[in-house]
């Protein structure tokens, strides 16, 4: 090797363990590496001056602000049993664990720290002005080479350590652990000749680290992940150029490479032309100036209001509202206000992204393994990015910030991680016009308003768009959008002419050397559904043809449609797989509360994302996602029972999911339930999601159904032109 080779080989690596953390940081944008300034403006960090400051509000001041600057989150105080860990509140857990025998003699990693909910009867019970229940924290952490469970109870500053029983499983990846994780191969002279051999400069070098599911005893007793890397030369868009088939798998307690497998030497690298896709670098010639502006107007300001930075008050609507650094947002304590009798009425006790399985479906060495659980393997909310004003959420958005816990205690913002506003788009609430042969001259439409409350994850390449919609007529509407960039292949071929029948490719040729893989999505939702109280049934209304005999002078009909109703006594019994000729509706209702007719109350779940898993069910993966393995579930409410994939989920073997949780077949008819609901999409990628995906959307909804007497917006004015502002030109 010559001289300047052998220097520029000894100090890339170097150079790169810097490149790599930062591009790291940039690509998640977790946190600086810094864990002071990940405060944002929660303390005096350098990011943070007091022109983009905005000062804490005071108590009980109901805000409704559309400026995205930063906030000052160094005064800020629960108000409310539910509302999140504050930065002084993590800053005390931060110093009781240290002094705690646990961790004050070993390095140590806090993995989780959020607030252990008080239990649901205190929360129902509470009332605004009441004291708040003693303030505690759940902290998952790892020392002394294993998990611990612990309970920070901020009043008494007693730690308690739990007992978690045995379980294959360790908990959600730390930031630090994705970010370090990356570097790691650096170290290896034999990676580093492996990638400049495949003609790649060290300096051009973007990596990320890949949970690796669970295939066998070869990866158990080790905390592991695979690293895959791509060339950034002459792209942002590094996705679109990976160094296929090199993969190296790293111990995350140890930082040490384990093994490197490279069995795609002769697989070149894609071409970046055309990968790029940010406005700022488009030809003049491509951009498409098609569309005037278009923004909602609010001449008297939004109906909405943030009292004490967490309740949401919106037209007939009130919920508890606060970013998770595992479920992305959390809705609790979901009230409507009746128009009869003027009372706020439960609707869902607690609602929230319980987990995602992403399979993809390439069975060859450097893909078998990408089978992501982004919720309990990444962290939803911790890879939630601020939201993007005028293009994620419209000019008369709410923003919310999150804060966590870095792994050292550290808090820090995750600034504009929420975003609440009223939508509307020309939709019809209700109408009827009459028709002129009745001789009444009768038009009557309302338009639909709603409010929204969304995040955005970006995991890694993928972005998750999460909405809760609230509708004045009661509905929820549960809505994801997958967007973001595809994980792809490269390939030696370049036309589909030159693919050998035989040859399964394992998805789509998108481009030149480039194949997007076929892949599946599959979000789980928790649904603590409290409908005018606590114990509820489920009950599955069945739809089914009834033939009329032929001997039947009655009618000339031969068949017509009956509804069956059917509650369901067990939880085996509620475990329901969707059949499109098979129909029936899903309900979930108090039976000691009835309408003035006799109908108890009720709301039903109406599915859709309908794709479901036809993965093996002994298939590892899917013994891992098992809770996909129908897509409705009920158990009941159990504090413990919050994560589908189970609370322990990286590189666990399947043994604590809501399948597991559902098979001990527990009484849940007149109980306090828990409905699970899972969205799906198969995605076969096609040229249209190259270089970068337009949104794919799917939704469910929550509705009611014999809640109401009637109606309940009949009493909803419609628009007039004098209510709206109007606009001239000069």
């Amino acid at each position: 090797m010559e001289p300047r080779n052998f220097l520029r080989f000894l100090f890339f690596p170097l150079t790169l363990g810097i490149l790599v953390l930062f591009f790291t940081w940039l690509t998640f944008t977790h946190a600086p590496p810094s864990a002071v300034e990940l405060l944002d403006c929660a303390t005096n960090s350098p990011w943070c001056t007091s022109k983009n400051r905005i000062q804490h509000q005071p108590p009980n001041q109901p805000v409704t602000p559309k400026s995205t600057r930063l906030r000052d989150h160094t005064l800020d105080t629960p108000h409310h049993p539910l509302d999140p860990l504050t930065v002084q509140e993590i800053r005390k857990i931060r110093t009781l664990l240290s002094s705690h025998a646990l961790f004050r003699a070993s390095p140590y990693s806090l993995h989780t720290v959020e607030l252990e909910e008080p239990e649901k009867s205190l929360v129902i019970g509470w009332k605004k002005g009441d004291p708040l229940p003693p303030r505690k924290a759940t902290v998952v952490a790892r020392a002394r080479g294993a998990s611990h469970v612990l309970t920070v109870d901020l009043s008494t500053e007693e730690v308690t350590v739990h007992q978690t029983g045995k379980h294959s499983g360790y908990p959600m990846m730390t930031v630090e652990d994705m970010t370090t994780a990356t570097v790691v191969p650096l170290t290896s002279a034999e990676f580093n000749r492996t990638i400049v051999g495949r003609g790649v400069n060290l300096t051009d070098l973007a990596c990320l680290p890949i949970s690796l599911g669970w295939f066998g005893k070869a990866e158990e007793g080790r905390r592991l992940i695979k690293v895959q890397c791509y060339s950034m030369k002459d792209t942002v868009n590094f996705y679109m150029r990976p160094i296929e088939g090199l993969t190296v798998t790293v111990d995350l307690d140890t930082k040490q490479v384990v093994k490197i497998s490279d069995k795609g030497k002769t697989i070149p690298i894609p071409k970046a032309s055309n990968t790029d896709y940010r406005f700022s670098t488009m030809e003049q010639n491509r951009v498409m100036d098609i569309l005037n502006p278009i923004s909602l107007e609010q001449p008297k300001g939004p109906s909405f209001v943030i009292e004490d930075d967490h309740l949401v008050k919106w037209a007939n609507w009130e919920f508890h509202l606060k970013p998770d650094a595992r479920a992305g947002v959390i809705i609790s304590r979901a009230k409507i206000r009746d128009p009869d009798s003027g009372e706020l009425r439960n609707v869902m006790y607690k609602g929230l992204a319980s987990e995602l399985f992403v399979p993809y479906m390439d069975p060859t060495d450097a893909w078998y393994f990408k089978t992501y659980m982004d919720a309990g393997e990444y962290g939803f909310g911790l890879e939630a990015m601020p939201l993007d004003p005028l293009n994620d959420c419209p000019r008369n958005a709410y923003y919310m910030d999150g804060v966590f816990a870095a792994a050292d205690g550290t808090p820090y913002v995750r600034s504009n991680m929420v975003c609440v506003f009223e939508s509307y788009g020309g939709d019809i609430a209700w109408r009827h016009a009459e028709s002129p042969i009745t001789g009444m001259d009768i038009r009557e439409v309302r338009p639909k308003v709603t409010l929204v409350v969304r995040m955005a994850a970006s995991v890694a390449n993928y972005d998750y768009i999460v909405d809760w919609e609230f509708q004045t007529d009661g509905l929820i509407r549960i809505k994801v959008g997958l967007s973001g960039i595809l994980m792809v292949k490269g390939t030696e071929y370049e036309n589909t002419n030159q693919i050998p029948n035989e040859d399964n490719i394992y998805g789509t040729l998108l481009s030149e050397n480039v194949i997007g893989v076929i892949h599946d999505h599959y979000i789980t939702f928790y649904l603590d559904m409290d409908v005018d109280g606590s114990d509820n049934s489920f009950a599955k209304v069945h739809i089914e043809r009834v033939k009329n005999s032929q001997g039947d002078s009655s009618t000339p009909r031969r068949s017509y449609l009956k509804a069956t109703k059917k509650v369901a006594k067990t939880e085996k019994e509620a475990q329901i797989k969707l059949k499109l000729y098979d129909p029936s509706e899903f309900h979930v209702f108090n039976p000691t509360k009835k309408t003035r007719v006799g109908n108890p109350v009720g709301y039903k779940v109406v599915p859709g994302g309908t794709a479901a898993s036809l993965l093996d069910l002994d298939d590892p993966p899917q013994k891992r996602g098992a809770f996909t393995n129908n897509q409705i579930w009920v158990t009941p409410y159990n504090r413990s029972e919050l994560w589908a994939g189970g609370l322990f989920v990286y590189q666990s073997h399947g043994e604590d999911t809501l399948a597991v949780w559902s098979d001990r077949d527990k009484i849940i008819e007149n109980k306090d339930i828990v409905v699970w609901y899972t969205l799906g999409f198969h995605h076969v990628p096609c040229q249209e999601d190259y270089p970068i995906m337009p949104t794919v959307s799917s939704s469910f909804d929550l509705k009611p159904v014999n809640f109401f007497e009637r109606n309940p917006i009949l009493g909803v004015p419609p628009n007039v032109e004098n209510d709206l502002p109007s606009c001239k030109s000069p």
